[in-house]
């Protein structure tokens, strides 16, 4: 009977093991969880779960399977609990002084409750308008779709906010690895381009030499050493202006946690595509210019360089010298990029445009081929993808 579920998680591209499967149905043979809906979806999801960016894709494709089961044949829903506190807990918070005198038309929320259990035993099928029977675009107070000041939503969107108990409710939206990033997340990525060393001045206490030394010398002795930090180098281009603007937000973000996160952070601005100058302040970007060929020499192969940018622009500018939008540029755009994947063996471009147009633009794809395939999505399962392998 579930195996619908398992099926539609794997092409929903929620990593889900034959061995947890099987895991979950132990649990349900052993009565982990009761015969309420609540209970299967909260026990479901913890077993086949294994990271918090697939709740979203987890919830949308429960809902989407069990989108029937509060709505089937009455001898079906036998078995399955109806909460009478659903509505009694949040009385104060949804509900108007109006409309809790109009639930005592029914003799308050028991008698609501004994109602929608005996309308369910006695309904025979679909319903579809009218007041009494559960069903859609009605006034009773069951069903979804109508309006009730005193209902309860049953399957469905809801659409007057009314309902107090919402199956299909998405907790996890902000999770989900295919989103644009906040700070909190893109720091969190951007975490597994690390590679600690201890460098520097002996200030921080070792604790265990102190004890060992201690132990064997018969007196306090105390070590030191250098506090452990991450050594890993990174030179940041970002891309500014034009197609870039709709993607300010999501470059700040990325650029406040870059220089949180690496100790050693060098970034410029570039436009569209590198040439033979960037800088470091936009409004003097025309006349303190920082020649390529300098960074280039300065910042040396172990440094990993990342390059911001949607990569949307003419095909010229990245083929054809004088292409570039802004000044003549004396050798093209793809010869300074060749220039810094030699130079920058450890690259990745990271792209703020979602990944199913790219193939929209040429300058996308002759970019991406220029950096040997290494340009990722800037999503949290791109940036990812992009410091795994800047970290090899």
């Amino acid at each position: 009977m579930l195996l619908p579920f398992f099926t539609a998680l794997r092409d929903a591209r929620v990593p889900v093991s034959m061995k947890e499967w099987l895991h979950l149905m132990q649990a349900m043979d052993r009565g982990v969880a009761s015969g309420r809906v609540d209970d299967f979806y909260h026990l479901s999801r913890a077993v086949l779960v294994k990271d918090e960016k697939h709740y979203d894709r987890f919830d949308q494709v429960f809902g989407k399977v069990f989108a029937g089961v509060e709505t089937v044949a009455p001898d079906e829903l036998a078995p399955a609990e109806i909460p009478e506190d659903w509505l009694k807990l949040l009385t104060e918070k949804y509900l108007t002084d109006e409309e809790k005198a109009q639930i005592e038309a029914l003799g308050g929320f028991d008698a609501l409750m004994d109602t929608l259990r005996r309308r369910m035993e006695e309904q025979q099928g679909r319903h579809e308008g009218g007041n009494k029977w559960i069903g859609t675009g009605g006034t009773s107070p069951f069903g979804h779709g109508g309006y009730n000041p005193e209902g309860v939503r049953i399957g469905g969107p809801g659409r007057h906010g009314r309902a107090v108990k919402v199956w299909e409710k998405r907790e996890y939206r902000n999770l989900d690895d295919q989103v644009e990033l906040g700070t909190r997340n893109i720091k969190v990525a951007l975490r597994r381009l690390r590679r600690f060393a201890r460098q520097g001045t002996p200030d921080e206490l070792d604790m265990d030499a102190t004890i060992d030394g201690t132990a064997r010398q018969g007196w306090l002795d105390i070590h030191m050493r250098s506090e452990r930090r991450n050594t890993i180098k990174v030179l940041l281009f970002l891309d500014v202006g034009g197609s870039m603007d709709g993607h300010i937000k999501l470059c700040e973000e990325l650029f406040s946690a870059a220089r949180t996160e690496f100790r050693h952070l060098e970034f410029f601005y570039f436009h569209n595509c590198l040439y033979e100058g960037v800088w470091k302040d936009n409004r003097r970007r025309h006349s303190e210019k920082t020649p390529t060929w300098e960074v280039l020499n300065k910042y040396p192969a172990d440094w990993r360089a990342i390059f911001v940018g949607d990569a949307t622009m003419s095909p010229y500018e990245v083929t054809m010298p004088g292409g570039s939008v802004e000044h003549w540029n004396e050798e093209a755009g793809a010869v300074w990029l060749k220039r810094a994947t030699q130079q920058w063996d450890r690259i990745a471009w990271l792209n703020p445009s979602p990944e199913r147009y790219w193939g929209y633009s040429a300058s996308v794809g002759m970019i991406r081929e220029l950096v040997d395939d290494r340009m990722y999505p800037l999503t949290l399962e791109g940036l990812d993808d992009a410091m795994r392998a800047l970290s090899r």
